[in-house]
């Protein structure tokens, strides 16, 4: 169960970093450079399916973590 929980670990690492860059538009929130952020922008294609995979991952990581503190 360990491994497992180190492997989910890796890709969760690695779909985090191949996810586009959305902190820099968080950023221009302050500075009221961007109206389009909390607008109707959507995630298509193969953005949507890295987004789908990250929060499987993420349910995965916290369910087996939650199953080895037990």
């Amino acid at each position: 169960m360990e491994k497992a929980l180190i492997v989910i670990s890796v890709l969760l690492i690695v779909i985090v970093l191949l996810q586009s860059n959305k902190a820099s538009d968080a950023g221009q929130i302050i500075t009221g450079g961007n109206s389009m952020l909390l607008g109707n922008s959507k995630e298509r294609g193969a953005e949507k399916i890295i987004t789908r995979i990250t929060y499987l991952l993420g349910f995965a990581f916290i369910l087996i973590s939650l199953i080895l503190s037990i």
